[in-house]
């Protein structure tokens, strides 16, 4: 059975960078390989090379724009949650509620 795999990446061109995100579908337990990341990348509108291949760097191409785009493997959202961590600080808390 196949499971969607967020792939999170960053643009570096002349004005700046941007993190985007793209979508793969891989069978239970399988790990992401080049040719997937490159797949994506392309599916997203770009046109890739690879760069270096043990960091996910491509090279990318638009007509008069050149850009690197580097996958982020190991990213977490700052904007996620950590419901464990937040479970063991509320059983620090004081609890407010009177009896």
């Amino acid at each position: 059975m196949k499971q969607e795999h967020i792939v999170h990446f960053k643009i570096i061109n002349k004005t700046g960078t941007r993190l985007l995100r793209g979508l793969i579908y891989l069978e239970e337990h399988q790990e992401p390989t080049l040719q997937d990341f490159e797949k994506c990348l392309q599916d997203c509108g770009h046109e890739v090379r690879i760069v270096n291949k043990e960091q996910f760097i491509f090279r990318a191409f638009k007509p008069g724009e050149e850009y690197l785009i580097d996958v982020l493997e190991d990213y977490e959202d700052p904007h996620t949650r950590d419901r464990n961590a937040e479970s063991l600080a509320k059983t620090f808390m004081k609890d407010n509620n009177p009896l």
